[in-house]
């Protein structure tokens, strides 16, 4: 912004840019501050808007107004959130090396999270270790000059700041404030000629003030060097006051804290899902939307969970969310799914708002399964959806009109309750994917929360651990990992024309990409080609080519199989060993389990081509007694662990 005493037209010409509604000049900064002009940067940080969030949520849920400037500067829980390396979510400190050093420094005023904020740049990077060594007493504090001590004690003697070349040139040389701000900008603004003048003037200044002329040489050397990197303290001041802020609120509201940052970051899936394990890590239950309790944003509940905003799911319009929430404050909750339907306003609550509402969970606690809202009976063109809205419609129309049809009928002989059919949930992988459709992210699990038990049973290593070790390290050793495929980028063509295509894995914790070219492009193309496909993976070091002799060996991993996660079982396992105490065996457990071994029992041809041996583990501890059983018949393992899943019998489960 330029900033003039009168008319701005008086001292620069301006005109209007298409991109802006503000007059414009061509002037540069420099120019237009030479005809005295001020030139100011103001500058929008989302953070804020991130704290006053955090603070609506800590006024809405325990009703009290914090004001955030008044905060306490020596809090300890908000320095271990710093000093733990906990800053994801904290402004200007969540990159992996800062938390790295932050551990390590252990900051114990803002001071230090200032110095942190200026250091951690490239070029003053380096003396970070030395910053650390000197707060903790393992290195000696020493000054060039022992005038400099006044300017670089809180610094522990390293010149951080452009105000303290400033200062120390006041003292040292009696520069003036002019001259040091002159030098200050000549610094920022590398203008050679400026600094050699300015260094006559230094060098006299400090002789007069008989000064050591060889040490005060030395001192202008280090400072030619600092200009590469000189910061602002002021600025630094202000973004660690912000930092400081919103560590604060993480520490003693955190889930207020978190709710905040997730709604600022609605539009980036990525941040998202970040926010939402950082959450988990802190144990901060995350819960899916629920048109009886979310808003349009995230909120904290009454237990401190963080309920997911109805803004952020697909098709659900802002319109939409204004109206429900005002429906739902004026009259109370929703008491069941009929209720609802005739409570909204259907004007813009259609049946793909309303589909994408029940794919994101947000009727669950009327204790219904979602399938049921797709629904359709055979011989009908209606999903129980489209009824839903129907009578819905009904209703609404006989609240608002006395008028009968043309039989004389009145409008509530009309209008007839309607009927919840019974249909079979979805699969996990099903309700998972319906999930990410609409929000882009997996709310209530992840896929690979069907597989726990594949992956413990054949996995040796996880994604993660691959991509945080040397490759080397695997050599000669088989990985077995598996994970889900969150891009594929098939059928590209090398230089030479040659098809290949890349896919990336991930599992809980990280993901990694691969490329496929060749042989191992045709054999599993069809395997990684499908984003959501659930795979595992068998894994080999391979060395690449040097492009030059006698250079060190660099590895990859070369994939040699790669299978169906849902196939795995079926494939591989060939004893199911099932451990049960002899406490938890009543009749209707052992009815379960009779009809469940019955139901999948296997023929003779089908067991010669495979299934499973069943073994049965029933443990007395009162009396040190096993008994162990196995089953006649062999089964088809997937379909046999489904079941008991679904009847959620307390088995241990083994696999060999």
């Amino acid at each position: 912004m330029i900033i003039a005493p009168e008319d701005l037209i008086e001292y620069v010409p301006t005109g209007m840019a298409k991109d802006s509604e503000m007059p414009v000049t061509q002037y540069e900064g420099t120019y237009v501050e030479s005809v005295g002009l001020l030139k100011m940067d103001f500058l929008g940080l989302k953070t804020l808007t991130i704290i006053k969030g955090a603070l609506d949520n800590i006024k809405l849920r325990h009703g009290i107004e914090i004001d955030i400037e008044k905060i306490p500067l020596d809090d300890q829980p908000t320095y271990d959130i710093f000093g733990n390396g906990e800053t994801n979510g904290i402004f200007q400190f969540e990159s992996e090396g800062m938390q790295k050093y932050l551990k390590e420094l252990k900051p114990s005023r803002l001071e230090d999270i200032i110095a942190m904020n200026a250091l951690y740049r490239p070029g003053p990077m380096e003396y970070i270790p030395q910053f650390i060594r000197r707060k903790k007493g393992q290195e000696a504090i020493e000054y060039d000059l022992p005038e400099m001590e006044e300017y670089l004690h809180d610094t522990y003697g390293i010149t951080v700041y452009q105000e303290q070349v400033m200062l120390l040139s006041q003292k040292l040389a009696n520069f003036t404030k002019a001259d040091a701000d002159t030098l200050r900008k000549a610094m920022g603004k590398k203008k050679k000629d400026v600094m050699a003048k300015m260094k006559v003037k230094y060098m006299d200044g400090c002789k007069a003030n008989g000064l050591d002329p060889t040490v005060c040489e030395k001192v202008w050397t280090d400072w030619e060097a600092f200009a590469e990197y000189a910061f602002n303290k002021s600025h630094s001041t202000c973004y660690a006051w912000v930092a400081y802020q919103t560590a604060y609120l993480k520490a003693h509201y955190p889930a207020e804290y978190m709710a905040s940052v997730l709604t600022n970051n609605l539009s980036d899936i990525s941040e998202i899902s970040f926010f939402m394990d950082e959450c988990k890590r802190m144990g901060i239950k995350l819960l899916p939307p629920d048109v009886n309790e979310s808003m349009g944003f995230f909120t904290v509940n009454k237990d401190g969970a963080i309920r997911f905003g109805l803004s952020g799911i697909k098709n659900v319009g802002t319109n939409v969310v204004d109206e429900l929430i005002k429906e739902r404050e004026e009259n109370g909750p929703f008491k069941d799914v009929l209720d609802f339907v005739t409570r909204v306003n259907l004007r813009s609550m259609n049946r793909r708002c309303m589909e994408a509402l029940v794919m994101a969970g947000a009727f669950d606690s009327f204790n219904m399964t979602r399938s049921v809202f797709f629904y359709q009976k055979p011989g009908e063109n209606q999903t129980f959806t489209e009824k839903l809205l129907q009578y819905g419609a009904g209703v609404q129309r006989r609240q608002t009109s006395s008028q009968t049809d043309l039989f004389g009928n009145s409008m509530e002989s009309v209008v007839s309750t309607i009927d919840i059919p019974k249909v079979e949930p979805w699969s996990q992988i099903e309700q998972l994917g319906n999930e990410k459709e609409v929000v882009g992210i997996y709310l209530s699990g992840f896929p690979l929360d069907a597989y726990k038990l594949e992956l413990t049973t054949y996995s040796n290593i996880n994604i993660e651990k691959i991509k945080n070790t040397p490759l080397e390290t695997f050599k000669g050793k088989s990985l077995h990992f598996g994970g889900i495929v969150t891009e594929a980028s098939m059928n590209r063509k090398t230089k030479t024309g040659k098809d290949y295509g890349r896919f990336t894995l991930a599992d809980y914790e990280a993901s990694i990409e691969f490329a496929l070219f060749g042989k191992d492009y045709i054999n599993f193309k069809n395997y990684v080609e499908t984003p959501g496909r659930l795979v595992f993976i068998t894994a080999e070091l391979r060395q690449r080519w040097a492009k030059e002799k006698d250079t060190a060996p660099e590895y990859e991993l070369q994939i040699r199989t790669i299978e169906l996660l849902d196939e795995l079982l079926d494939k591989r396992a060939k004893k199911l060993r099932l451990s049960v105490r002899l406490g938890e065996i009543t009749p209707d457990f052992t009815a379960k389990i009779l009809k469940i071994c019955n139901d999948n029992a296997l023929n003779k041809t089908a067991a010669q081509n495979g299934g499973a041996v069943v073994e049965f583990h029933v443990a007395d501890h009162i009396n040190s007694l096993t008994l162990n059983m196995v089953l006649p018949a062999k089964v088809k393992p997937s379909d046999f662990l489904a079941d008991l899943q679904r009847e959620k019998l307390d088995l241990g489960i083994k696999i060999d």
